[in-house]
């Protein structure tokens, strides 16, 4: 009876939750866990038969072991501690090193072991956490293959590799002296609360973790950027951090919110091209690497949003991947394409949250910043005030040690059988020098005194421990200076720490601000659209119908009916709009410059209108009527036109009761450009037989500004930057490279610029190009003048030879230089201004051209130019592009004297 009732005894809250989990589905075998929760009303009896006697409630089990178990994960696993930066598991691998430091190397799988006294985890997640350390290259001098974070490899295995502090953390982690200890898990061992670290290493390092119910992501910052940072807070200064990141690589912080929930950083590979036909990316976002880089790259490829030839990875020590594009494709789409569909950009988003006083603490950057330096000035001076006390208590021996030798105390010793009379003479005797002290004589320093050997009494030298005393002074006094003025000892001490460990530790992530990158404008079109003009279908699957135009799928396409309406949808296989389709292309919502020309019937037989207009800011999949909304209106005459050409087209009347003038003229160039839902202008009220077009139009817009913003590297028509000029459609810009390399551009949008570019303007063919340069070969500085000879072709204007220079060049009218001669032999010729217009004629741009001078330069300076006065350049008047929505005046007919129609503006 006893072993039945055993068995069917639940575990209390006592027992382990594994135990609950088996006991609860033994019994839910039979009937089922419901059924059984049920019939207990909830609870689990002890006793079936007696089921008032004990009652155990589910609920109570659970109520305090999650929040155990999320605190443990919370605090001691996953979040690093504001103190020292450190999560558990790294501070302990850190105290294991210094407790296994003897200078030499230690196998790492030796750490491990030694770690696991003070960590109660498997040796893996020790391992990993211990590479990942190591393979920041700052507390852990690693030698073997840790791996590497370029290529994403793994290290080798911890019995193959090996480490040992660096000089680093020796210097700035250890101070047993005032390090906060407690006990380890198993109470064997003393391991350290915190680490008295003396330098921001959190934000140097960086911190991510996830937690239950929080997690932390603290992005790396410069080593050298946070002494600077820590100097200006002793200072009173204020100070800005960014995140530097070892894969270096561009980032945008412009929205960091200084680490904060809610702040982003975007991140992005550093792409340049080699040649027309090959992209090489030498620098990888942070978080990722060059396998997963590639990874993504093949996978935009594969769902057609890039197109590439082939990719080649050449990464060891440094990052190189070779992106091969086919002919025809463009190189600088090809960068902003790779940024929007690839691993090429990310977005990391940062969450400060640290442990303090044993609780999450969610804080930005900054605030990290002033408490780790706070805290290090409390360091320093809890060091200096052991080392005062420690100088002090030597100087106190010295001083008794030279007092009792020279008052020949130890000779009356034999008069002493006992230490405490012996211990009363010594305090009487020292009593006349009691007041020159620094402190109480004390039992322990008497001991001391006694113990002092004979042979060191008798050899004792007053002098020399004079010049002890007096050297031990000296330090006092030093170190007292140091805590008077403790702000500026902690100055020093992070200035000493720049100039010994921060070359080498330059910023490598460069910052710079993005502009976002429209994926429609970059996506690769690798499918084609067609249309069904009188059914009115469009899609990608009509490939037996009529083409339009190469797409991609997220791609839109406007569509403009014969009744007046238009429609914009994403494009798709195969979609209905509406019969009798007159117009249909790709919509760019960003496009101002496409005009619309179109003449439409109102109604069933009412007069004839002629507007024109742009679109833009419409929602899709929904009908906009371009008449007046009234039935049966119909468009007689409709053009697209890309840079806002106005043709000219003549009208043909039918023949309508008295009316003599049946054809005539109108020209585009004469309608205002409104909105898309304004009226139009009055053509005419009689019938039209038919419109024919009679003349091309030329473009009536104001030639486009471009500007240059230098911030982002990017040209763009919303007035950033510097003014480049105003630009037709065949207009181009001229650019010159460091490297000696030109070439014309057409200024689009999505181009991307070398950064070694020195000039950027507005091409004018007719205008030479003036430059001073060292030929390698000849080893003499050439002057030549030339124009750019073809405009579709990139050209190198100096010579090949690898050591030959470009020293200036100039695109104004009548540069002039100045050259600086170097000394020779003491003597110092003057220096000379050369007007280049008069030095050389405008020759071929592979000419060599004429030798400067034959003598050693100095320095090559361009200076201000000859006055010019340049021809001006008629620029046709401006025709506005208005958004307006009302209705715009009529072009009324009228029968003149001759009985000929008219137009004239209302």
């Amino acid at each position: 009876m006893k072993d039945e009732e055993e068995d069917n005894i639940i575990p209390n809250e006592d027992e382990t939750n594994d135990e609950l989990n088996e006991s609860v589905n033994e019994e839910s075998t039979d009937e089922g866990f419901e059924d059984l929760v049920s019939k207990s009303g909830n609870h689990f009896y002890e006793n079936d038969e007696n089921p008032e006697d004990t009652i155990t409630k589910v609920t109570g089990m659970y109520k305090d072991w999650f929040l155990d178990y999320a605190s443990y994960v919370i605090l001691e696993r996953a979040v690093p501690a504001i103190e020292d930066g450190f999560k558990p598991v790294q501070r302990r691998i850190m105290h294991s090193l210094k407790e296994l430091d003897d200078g030499r190397y230690n196998k790492v799988a030796n750490v491990v072991g030694h770690t696991m006294q003070y960590h109660p985890h498997g040796d893996a997640s020790i391992g990993d956490a211990m590479v990942q350390i190591g393979q920041k290259e700052l507390l852990i001098d690693c030698q073997g293959n840790w791996g590497n974070i370029l290529t994403g490899d793994s290290a080798a295995a911890s019995r193959y590799i090996e480490a040992r502090l660096s000089k680093f953390a020796l210097e700035v982690l250890y101070s047993p002296k005032i390090t906060d200890w407690g006990m380890s898990y198993d109470g064997r061992r003393a391991e350290p609360n915190n680490l008295p670290v003396k330098f921001p290493l959190l934000l140097a390092s960086g911190a991510e973790g996830i937690a239950v119910g929080l997690s932390t992501k603290v992005l790396p910052h410069n080593f050298n950027e946070l002494i600077d940072a820590s100097i200006k807070i002793l200072k009173g200064k204020p100070f800005t951090i960014y995140p530097d990141f070892q894969t270096a690589g561009i980032a945008d912080v412009s929205n960091y919110n200084d680490g904060l929930r809610g702040g982003r950083v975007r991140v992005r590979a550093k792409i340049a091209q080699l040649d027309k036909q090959t992209l090489v990316i030498t620098q990888i976002p942070f978080s990722t690497n060059t396998s997963t880089l590639i990874d993504s790259i093949l996978k935009a490829n594969e769902k057609g949003k890039i197109k590439i030839k082939k990719i080649e990875d050449n990464t060891a020590a440094e990052v190189e991947i070779l992106i091969h594009l086919f002919p025809g494709v463009s190189p600088d789409k090809s960068i902003d394409a790779l940024y929007a569909f690839t691993a090429c950009e990310t977005s990391v988003a940062p969450l400060g949250c640290v442990i303090e006083d044993n609780k999450p603490l969610f804080i930005g950057v900054s605030a990290m910043l002033k408490i780790s330096t706070e805290r290090t000035v409390e360091l320093l001076k809890a060091e200096l005030e052991i080392q005062l006390e420690e100088l002090k208590n030597k100087w106190h021996f010295s001083t008794l040690e030279k007092i009792f030798i020279r008052e020949e105390m130890y000779i009356d010793f034999k008069l002493y059988s006992d230490r405490e009379s012996l211990y009363a003479y010594m305090y009487k005797a020292f009593e006349p020098f009691k007041k020159s002290f620094v402190r109480e004589i004390v039992d322990d320093d008497l001991q001391k005194l006694t113990q002092i050997p004979m042979i060191r009494i008798t050899r004792f030298d007053s002098d020399k421990a004079d010049d002890f005393i007096s050297k031990l002074e000296d330090e006092m006094k030093e170190v007292q200076h140091h805590l008077d003025n403790l702000i500026d000892f902690a100055i020093d001490y992070f200035t000493r720490l720049k100039e010994k460990y921060g070359k080498g530790r330059e910023r490598q992530t460069e910052l710079r601000s993005f502009e976002n990158i429209e994926a429609t404008k970059v996506v690769l079109r690798n499918t084609k659209l067609y249309v069904n003009k009188e059914e009115g279908f469009f899609g990608t699957g009509l490939k037996k119908d009529e083409y339009v135009a190469d797409c991609s799928d997220i791609d839109d396409v406007i569509v403009f009916l014969r009744d007046g309406k238009m429609m914009i949808a994403k494009v798709d296989d195969k979609k209905f709009v509406g019969k009798d389709i007159i117009h249909i292309a790709v919509f760019d919502k960003n496009d101002k410059r496409t005009i619309y020309n179109m003449i439409y019937r109102d109604g069933k037989n009412g007069s004839t209108f002629i507007k024109r207009f742009n679109v833009s800011g419409v929602t899709r999949d929904k009908f906009y009527d371009l008449t007046q909304e009234n039935a049966g209106s119909q468009v007689s005459y409709f053009s697209a036109n890309p840079n806002g050409e106005a043709e000219v087209v003549t009208i043909l009347l039918r023949q309508v009761g008295s009316v003599k003038k049946l054809k005539w003229d109108v020209d585009f160039t004469d309608i205002a450009i409104k909105g898309r839902a304004s009226r139009g202008n009055t053509v005419t009220k009689y019938p039209i037989k038919k419109i024919e077009l009679k003349e091309k139009g030329i473009s009536t817009l104001r030639p486009r500004k471009v500007w240059f913003d230098d911030t982002v590297q990017r040209l763009n028509v919303d007035g950033r930057g510097e003014l480049l000029g105003e630009f037709r459609p065949n207009d181009r810009l001229l650019i010159i490279n460091q490297s000696g390399k030109l070439k014309t551009i057409i200024p689009e949008l999505t181009t991307h610029f070398e950064e070694d570019m020195i000039v950027m303007e507005k091409w004018n063919p007719k205008k030479p190009i003036s430059t001073i340069y060292y030929d390698g070969e000849k080893e003499r500085y050439f002057i030549k003048r030339f124009l750019v000879e073809n405009e579709n072709k990139e050209e190198l204007f100096i010579t090949e030879h690898e050591k030959s220079q470009l020293e200036i060049v100039s695109t104004d009218w009548r540069p002039v230089a100045e050259i600086i001669f170097a000394k020779v032999k003491g003597v110092q010729k003057e220096n000379q201004t050369i007007d280049l217009e008069q030095f050389i004629a405008v020759k071929g741009i592979k000419a060599i051209g004429n030798q400067l001078t034959a003598d050693k330069l100095k320095q090559v300076n361009l200076l201000e130019s000859l006055p010019f006065e340049e021809p001006i350049e008629e620029i046709p008047e401006e025709i506005e592009v208005s958004g307006d929505e009302t209705v715009s005046g009529d072009i009324q007919t009228e029968l003149d004297d001759d009985g000929q129609i008219t137009l004239s503006l209302e």
